[in-house]
C-alpha cells in the first residue's frame, strides 16, 4: 500500500517536470528561428567615388574635322491641299538634292555648328491619267484628266530649284561624326530655274502604245509655279545617314495660276557631318 501511494505522488512529479522541460526546449527552439529570421545582413561598405568633372565642350580641338562636305538627299514628294481634280500618282513622285555645305562649330559648345551651302534641287511629282499643260495661254494652269482618251503610261511635272540651305546642327560627338547622333534644324531658299512636263508612251484608250514605249514628249514653261521657294528642314539620324523632311511655305503655284498648294518632303539624306 506504501509503494502505491509513493508511485501516485512521484508520478504528477514527473510529468510536470518534463512538461516544464518540453516548453522550455520549444520556446528556446522559436528564439533560434526569430534570430535567424529577424537578423538584418550587414549593410554593403560605402565606397565613395570623387564626381567626374563634366568636359568643357568649349575646348574641344576640331581641327582635324573637315569643314566642308557634300550632302545628297533622296526621297517622296507630294502636294498637300490639292483638289481632288489633280490626281498624283502612276509613279513615284520624288526629289533629288545635292548641296555644298560649310559647317561652322559654336566656340560656346562644339555640339552645335551652324551650317550653310549651295545646290540644286528637284522636284519629280508624277500623275496618273492627268496631261499639265505648262504650255497653255490661259491665266490658271489646266489639269486635264484624260480617263477615256489617249494617255501616257507615265508623266510628270519637274520643277528644278538653285537652293541654298542653312542648318544649325547638333552632335552627340562631334569628335567622331561619323559614330555621333545628329540632329538639325533649317530653312532653304530656292529660285527656279527650270520647269518641265514630260510624257512616255503614249497609249490608246484601250491601253495600246502608239509610237512605242520609247516616245517621250517633253514641254518646258515656267510662268505658271512661284519662282521663289522657301522651306523649312529637319533631319535626324547617326553617322552619315539621316531621316530627313522638308516642309515648303511658299506656294507651288502662283497666286492666281491654280489652287493654293504646298510641297512635303520625306526622305534619306546622306552627310558626312
Amino acid at each position: 500500500m506504501k509503494k502505491l501511494l509513493l508511485c501516485l505522488f512521484i508520478l504528477p512529479l514527473a510529468i510536470a517536470t518534463n512538461a516544464q522541460t518540453a516548453k522550455k526546449d520549444t520556446a528556446q527552439a522559436g528564439k533560434r528561428w526569430l534570430f535567424f529570421k529577424k537578423q538584418p545582413s550587414a549593410p554593403a561598405p560605402k565606397i565613395n567615388t570623387p564626381d567626374l568633372p563634366k568636359r568643357d565642350w568649349s575646348k574641344v580641338d576640331l581641327s582635324s574635322r573637315a569643314a566642308d562636305h557634300l550632302v545628297i538627299q533622296y526621297g517622296s514628294d507630294t502636294w498637300l491641299n490639292r483638289p481632288d481634280s489633280i490626281r498624283i500618282g502612276g509613279g513615284f513622285s520624288r526629289h533629288f538634292n545635292v548641296y555644298f555645305m560649310l559647317d561652322k562649330p559654336f566656340k560656346s559648345n562644339k555640339k552645335f555648328s551652324a551650317a550653310f551651302g549651295v545646290g540644286i534641287g528637284s522636284t519629280h511629282i508624277f500623275f496618273d491619267n492627268s496631261r499639265v499643260n505648262v504650255k497653255a495661254n490661259s491665266a490658271r494652269l489646266p489639269f486635264n484628266r484624260s480617263d477615256s482618251a489617249e494617255n501616257f503610261k507615265k508623266y510628270k511635272v519637274t520643277n528644278v530649284y538653285a537652293e541654298v540651305p542653312v542648318e544649325v546642327r547638333y552632335y552627340s560627338n562631334p569628335e567622331n561624326p561619323n559614330k555621333s547622333w545628329k540632329a538639325a534644324l533649317g530653312i532653304k531658299v530656292g529660285t527656279l530655274l527650270k520647269t518641265y512636263s514630260k510624257g512616255k508612251n503614249l497609249l490608246t484608250k484601250n491601253g495600246f502604245s502608239i509610237y512605242g514605249p520609247t516616245y517621250i514628249e517633253k514641254e518646258s514653261q515656267r510662268r505658271f509655279f512661284n519662282g521663289t521657294m522657301l522651306a523649312i528642314t529637319g533631319r535626324i539620324g547617326y553617322g552619315a545617314v539621316s531621316l530627313s523632311g522638308g516642309y515648303q511655305i511658299t506656294g507651288v503655284l502662283k497666286d492666281g495660276s491654280g489652287p493654293a498648294m504646298n510641297r512635303l518632303s520625306v526622305g534619306v539624306t546622306i552627310s558626312g557631318l
